[in-house]
């Protein structure tokens, strides 16, 4: 085993991780609100991007930001739909309905697109860099530079900006908010068509390496849900942290192990932080 590649391997899966999780962190965290509809949303993102390059003869580089602004056009319908339920902040009734949402966008897209796997190809992955026995492509470093770059300025605009403060306040109690003249919906809209943009973001950067699926965003969302539970419930550096740490293991133990069998280990791990951590990596 090449421990220096699977290392590499384990932190480039890591990035992709904890991007396509930041937008739920960020809906648990800043709004205490839900979306089961995430992996769902995900899948849209990319098939969205392969569409708008092999239908329409796009560029891949003008294709994913198209399909960011699209899912951050469908955030705002989502949210306004929804928004009697969040302002009530009714998380039961949103579970169901943003399940079934997502029950809703995977037939939607099979439908329009099909149900065989798509090639969805960056030009990012074709190109290579090599040192001795280590290798990766540009499109390994454009994710894990991106995820830190977007993780850090999340973190400032959450804890140091005025903008941040006015989110915080908002999650802590809405009514409250709104007695000092904030705004909690236009926040909430806010929140939620950050998430939809950010996992097209990261569907647009994660979803090439591999054929996609219109059936392949209910995998997404059991491994966004492992990971901000892992990291905390909401916390941002604790979803970075999360999602580095299961890309080393599922790196390391399918090299060691066998990848058929990653997905239950995981699942194995987080029982065993739940236990010894109820309140994740990020709890003090």
């Amino acid at each position: 085993m090449n421990l220096a590649q699977q290392l590499i391997n384990g932190l480039v899966l890591g990035s992709g991780y904890a991007l396509v999780a930041i937008g739920w962190t960020v809906l648990l965290g800043a709004a205490r609100l839900v979306n089961f509809a995430h992996g769902q949303l995900y899948m849209l993102g990319a098939f969205v991007a392969w569409a708008v390059m092999h239908k329409l003869g796009v560029s891949y580089y003008l294709a994913v930001p198209l399909a960011v602004l699209a899912l951050g056009l469908l955030g705002v319908l989502l949210q306004v739909m929804m928004l009697p339920l969040v302002m009530q902040q009714n998380l039961t009734s949103l579970m169901i309905v943003t399940l079934g949402f997502g029950y809703v966008f995977t037939g939607g897209a099979s439908k329009i697109f099909g149900g065989d796997p798509q090639s969805f190809v960056s030009p990012l992955t074709a190109a290579s860099i090599r040192f001795g026995e280590v290798w990766f492509t540009w499109a390994d470093v454009v994710t894990l530079v991106g995820t830190l770059i977007l993780f850090a300025l999340l973190w400032l605009v959450l804890n140091r900006t005025r903008t941040g403060a006015i989110v915080r306040s908002v999650a802590e109690d809405p009514k409250l908010a709104q007695l000092f003249g904030i705004n909690a919906a236009f926040v909430y809209i806010g929140v939620f068509v950050f998430e939809c943009a950010a996992v097209a973001l990261g569907a647009g950067l994660v979803a090439p390496r591999s054929p996609i699926l219109t059936s392949m965003g209910f995998d997404e969302v059991i491994l966004t849900f492992v990971i901000v539970v892992l990291g905390g419930i909401g916390s941002v550096g604790g979803s970075l942290l999360a999602g580095f740490g299961l890309g080393m293991f599922t790196a390391l133990f399918g090299a060691l192990v066998s990848p058929a069998h990653t997905t239950a280990a995981a699942f194995l791990v987080l029982l065993a932080v739940l236990v010894l951590r109820p309140g994740g990596l990020a709890a003090k």
